[in-house]
């Protein structure tokens, strides 16, 4: 990182910036050209390794392409405001960049803890998944994180 001063090295700190994500943005490796696409999530941490879980069609290219490597890149930033300085104009913002596998989840008792998990993050947490038509239909992948830094500037 070229601007150590904007670093983030506490663990729990880049953790708290990711809960407060309202949206991330995961990259695949496309054939031809990077693939980045935003994502709702839900997180959770195990033994220090953050597991992001998200949830998707059957089918698309997020899912071939996956199907091909399941190296990803996570993304996800709080944008506060930009603002004339001294020195010019500058965002505050707090951000994190991760690396890591993903795979899907199969079991169905598994995938319902996940979403409730995706729930969770978004403030439904007692809504019940039974409601939700569409279970059949989706997808849950889970992306276990590797690497992962944080960088903020809000001074």
């Amino acid at each position: 990182m070229r601007r150590k001063d904007r670093e983030v090295t506490d663990f729990l700190e880049i953790i708290d910036i990711l809960e407060r994500c309202s949206t991330i943005r995961l990259g695949l490796q496309g054939p031809d050209f990077p693939y980045v696409v935003p994502l709702s999530f839900g997180l959770e941490v195990m033994d220090n390794t953050p597991i992001i879980y998200f949830h998707c069609a059957q089918e698309g290219l997020k899912i071939e392409l996956m199907e091909k490597s399941s190296n990803v890149c996570v993304e996800g930033d709080i944008f506060h405001k930009t603002e004339l300085t001294e020195h010019g104009i500058t965002t505050r913002y707090e951000s994190f960049i991760a690396q890591g596998k993903c795979e899907f989840v199969t079991n169905p008792d598994e995938v319902k803890r996940c979403l409730r998990l995706i729930n969770q993050h978004y403030g439904y947490d007692d809504y019940p998944l039974d409601r939700c038509n569409g279970l059949a239909h989706l997808k849950v992948g889970k992306i276990i994180i590797h690497n992962i830094t944080g960088k903020r500037n809000l001074a």
